[in-house]
């Protein structure tokens, strides 16, 4: 029984240094890729910094919009813009600009 135990105590020991030494790893990894950035930006000119800030840059997210017509969201970047409405597809823009008054009845 005092094996078994001692066998669990040196597993978690054993995990806790190996993240241990994973963090240390990758803290020094972004130390050097920090100073590789400021090394570039010094040299490189305006367009290394603004090519290295677009790449560290997070991406957003494409905004929904929805369908003046059907109520279904769309990302803004594929919408139809139609006399100040938004639109999942040409169709149903069509169908809108069709009704009498283009206005909805709901």
């Amino acid at each position: 029984m005092r094996n078994f135990l001692l066998l669990i105590v040196l597993f978690f020991v054993t995990q806790w240094l190996l993240k241990k030494l994973r963090r240390a790893n990758e803290r020094e990894q972004a130390g050097t890729r920090a100073s590789t950035n400021r090394a570039s930006s010094t040299t490189g000119g305006a367009g290394a910094r603004n090519g290295a800030a677009r790449r560290d840059a997070p991406q957003l997210a494409d905004p929904l919009i929805r369908c003046a017509q059907c109520g279904v969201h769309t990302p803004t970047s594929e919408s139809i813009a139609v006399a100040g409405q938004r639109f999942c597809c040409a169709e149903h823009a069509r169908r809108h600009a069709a009704r009498p008054g283009g206005r909805d009845a709901r």
